[in-house]
């Protein structure tokens, strides 16, 4: 059952935890999830076990109800921080994201040349040609690494298909530029098992990663929302902030959110 769902494809602007004033775009349905994850704190809640032709919003309308949005922004003197690619689920299965960033990266040059264009993704579509071309273009990836132990990570996210930590880390090895990696703690039951990201080993192993991956910054934050799986709790402040510290000891910025 959804938690949270984004009910329009350009959504806000909100305050962001970690971007500022964010106006979303949301590339997905706007009355369920498309994932090729399932994670067990996603505020979106679980991914429907049948997805196949669901209706996406086309480039066009993504276009044209960017571009009234960012009208009415500029009428009220708001202008974004960030205009975050986000929404319910994984923006980069949509098959026209490459044409989509061009789109928006106009109309970012046209009305609010500041802003900076960010992609929220799981990192799982990197070897895609046309995620990859749009990547390029875009001024900061904002993608998921939950654990250095892929069990956990497979707890965590349970994702839909083949998951590979290994693959995915030497995705992302090669970007560093523009990386940011966001992390979310999380302590729990599931399953009838402990779920704990947060151990001496968990934090061992992410750091290990972290040092090989070189991002430009790690966000280390927490649930906020509910979440699908009852009985998850957040991570206090403190210990979030040890967390970033040992991030920042090893030469990387480190932000939290809880």
């Amino acid at each position: 059952m959804a938690t949270f769902l984004f009910d329009k494809t350009i959504f806000g602007p909100v305050k962001s935890r970690r971007l500022g004033v964010s106006l979303g775009i949301n590339l997905l349905p706007n009355s369920r999830k498309v994932c090729n994850f399932n994670c067990i704190y996603c505020e979106c809640g679980w991914t429907p076990q049948k997805q196949g032709n669901e209706r996406l919003p086309s480039a066009l309308e993504v276009t044209r109800q960017l571009e009234a949005k960012l009208l009415e922004m500029s009428s009220h003197s708001i202008t974004p921080d960030v205009i975050t690619f986000a929404g319910n689920g994984e923006p980069t299965l949509h098959p026209d994201f490459y044409k989509i960033t061009s789109e928006v990266i106009r109309l970012r040059n046209q009305y609010c040349p500041e802003a900076k264009i960010a992609l929220l993704s799981n990192a799982t579509t990197l070897k895609k040609k046309g995620v990859i071309e749009a990547m390029q273009k875009i001024d900061k990836y904002i993608l998921k690494l939950d654990s250095g132990i892929e069990k956990t990570c497979i707890r965590l996210n349970k994702p839909i298909g083949k998951f590979s930590l290994s693959i995915l880390i030497n995705q992302l090895k090669g970007i560093h530029k523009k990386l940011t990696i966001q992390t979310l703690f999380i302590k729990g039951m599931y399953e009838g098992e402990l779920i704990d990201n947060t151990s001496m080993q968990e934090i061992d192993a992410w750091l290990k990663l972290i040092d090989t991956i070189k991002p430009e910054e790690v966000m280390v934050y927490t649930i906020d929302r509910d979440t699908p799986v009852k009985g998850l709790t957040k991570v206090p402040l403190p210990e979030l902030k040890r967390i970033a510290l040992l991030v920042e000891e090893r030469g990387f910025k480190a932000t939290v959110s809880s």
